[in-house]
């Protein structure tokens, strides 16, 4: 296992989806978020510490070729707070942003780090298929949680016919627990192709074991198991006829 102790271990975390600029926007605010995040943790369920739902939509050209993902985050309402702390920012009485402070949330969050996990990854077969660097990046609140979107261009475009399309819904570390809860959707020339969402299945994986020594880590343990989230990830084929 690797350590990472302390609220070093909660900036190195923010800061691999963040980048720093986040961090340094308000030093007390980062200090009260890293303070709660603390006395609220409680002392189990070590992995994972922060829950995130949404999906991925597809955009495709001509020729049912995928040219670009939208990806979407919707916080749980904890890290909605952690979030907001860190960067000095708080939502009003209505539970909303105000423009100004949603639009500074966007570009601190645009902000992204060299080292960016990206939480979509796409396959055909045992092939990766590359993205681009995030773009586009939106943020709303939706019922009291943060929800960050963003596109990402296939650096080259992906030809859909009768060559399925796999893409793994996680965050490698599995410090993140992203769920496909958004039913993906095919935007342009769709023609006779579909998505569908094949959840995971804890009690079919085999990982019930694995899944008991997680949450037997310290909060601030890492597993020493490269690409661990991908084991627990949701999933989503898109193919075309």
């Amino acid at each position: 296992m690797r350590y990472h102790h302390g609220a070093a271990s909660v900036e190195r975390r923010l800061t691999t989806y963040f980048g720093k600029r986040l961090i340094s926007r308000s030093g007390a605010a980062f200090a009260a978020a890293v303070a709660l995040f603390s006395v609220s943790a409680g002392p189990a369920h070590a992995h994972p510490h922060v829950w995130v739902d949404g999906g991925v939509d597809f955009v495709l050209g001509e020729g049912a070729t995928l040219e670009s993902i939208e990806v979407t985050w919707l916080y749980d309402e904890f890290e909605t707070l952690y979030t907001l702390s860190a960067a000095g920012l708080a939502i009003d009485e209505t539970g909303s942003l105000t423009e100004e402070d949603r639009l500074a949330l966007v570009a601190l969050l645009s902000d992204w780090p060299d080292d960016f996990d990206g939480s979509a990854h796409l396959s055909h077969g045992d092939q990766p298929v590359s993205l681009g660097w995030p773009a586009d990046l939106d943020v709303q609140m939706i019922d009291g949680r943060l929800q960050i979107t963003f596109a990402r261009d296939l650096v080259a475009p992906f030809d859909l016919m009768a060559r399925p399309l796999d893409v793994g819904f996680y965050e490698s570390t599995y410090f993140f627990a992203f769920s496909i809860t958004n039913a993906p959707r095919l935007i342009g020339d769709a023609g006779n192709c579909a998505a569908h969402v094949i959840p995971f299945e804890m009690e079919e994986s085999g990982l019930l074991d694995l899944q008991a020594t997680l949450y037997d880590l310290g909060r601030e343990e890492t597993p020493m198991i490269d690409n661990v989230g991908a084991l627990f990830a949701d999933r989503i084929r898109v193919q075309c006829a």
